[in-house]
């Protein structure tokens, strides 16, 4: 997906495309996370749909929980959701800057290769 440190530093319009499409593929993988957590607050602490939307959404930017749970699984859920949330959230951030950090890393080894060539 990257070029290779030998390759030129690609154009800005195709960097925006590459960053473009890392903006899509962690929009993916969070909404799948939000749709994961709406699927559990319903059907296992059984809440209704727009309070399980808004649980899960909280969860997963890592605001906290709005409704208290009560029972165990409910607990256990909360929990586990929680915990995979926080790896969600941080992948996401490394899948969106990825792109920044190999441009950036890419673009001080072309200053170096000038640097080493004169």
């Amino acid at each position: 997906m990257f070029e290779h440190k030998s390759q030129k530093l690609l154009p800005w319009p195709k960097f925006v495309g590459r960053m473009a499409l890392s903006f899509l593929l962690a929009f993916g993988i969070v909404a799948a996370a939000l749709g994961i957590g709406v699927l559990g607050y319903h059907y296992i602490v059984r809440l209704a749909w727009i309070d399980a939307l808004l649980n899960a959404s909280m969860i997963l930017t890592g605001m906290g929980p709005v409704d208290t749970m009560k029972d165990t699984p409910s607990k256990i859920f909360a929990s586990a959701y929680a915990l995979f949330s926080g790896v969600v959230f941080l992948s996401a951030v490394s899948i969106v800057l990825a792109p920044v950090f190999h441009r950036v890393l890419h673009h001080f080894h072309l200053d170096e290769e000038d640097e080493a060539g004169s």
